[in-house]
């Protein structure tokens, strides 16, 4: 094992179904914004944020837990125009937890 690195294992892994209208992405530009997930933890992982329909230049660039029940996500906007993202859509969000053999991790 090479110093520094911490490994554990994954306690458990989710799916949630997220119903989110995201506020307007400026052109050419990202943004983060935040949304309400109820159950996610600040030692949370987001493995993957799915949008439902496809919207020429939009992309999601990343995403995090940002608080407890509070997801961010960064909308990437690659257009010479404002987006906003289609209102009121269902997000699949996949999550996992790691275990409490990580440092400074509480499960």
């Amino acid at each position: 094992m090479s110093s520094g690195i911490i490994t554990g294992n994954i306690a458990s892994f989710g799916v949630a179904s997220v119903t989110l209208s995201p506020a307007q992405v400026a052109a050419n530009t990202t943004a983060e914004q935040t949304f309400t997930v109820p159950g996610l933890r600040t030692s949370d992982v987001i493995v993957e944020v799915s949008k439902p329909t496809q919207q020429a230049g939009l992309a999601i660039g990343g995403s995090r837990v940002s608080a407890a029940n509070t997801m961010a996500v960064t909308f990437i906007n690659a257009t010479a125009g404002a987006i906003t993202p289609t209102a009121s859509e269902t997000y699949q969000v996949v999550w996992c937890r790691p275990d409490a053999t990580l440092a400074g991790v509480s499960p």
